[in-house]
């Protein structure tokens, strides 16, 4: 399951403006992600960030029970 994460949120990375997204952990369809904010002058508030990555990472992988990120 780790290996699709990972291979979801390579997909997913170019779509945050700049930011970035790492993997935590995955346990029992619990992903855990940190979240690294763009440069300054970036469109895109952290709220947003999270949404798209949460919403993209489920998109993908329609398993996972729930997207924590910190």
């Amino acid at each position: 399951m780790k290996e699709k994460v990972k291979a979801a949120l390579d997909k997913i990375r170019p779509n945050l403006a700049g930011g970035n997204v790492i993997l935590e952990d995955v346990t029992d369809f619990i992903v855990k992600l940190k979240l690294q904010l763009p440069s300054c002058g970036a469109t895109m508030t952290r709220e947003l960030l999270e949404e798209t990555v949460e919403d993209l990472l489920l998109a993908e992988l329609p398993e996972i029970k729930q997207v924590i990120i910190e």
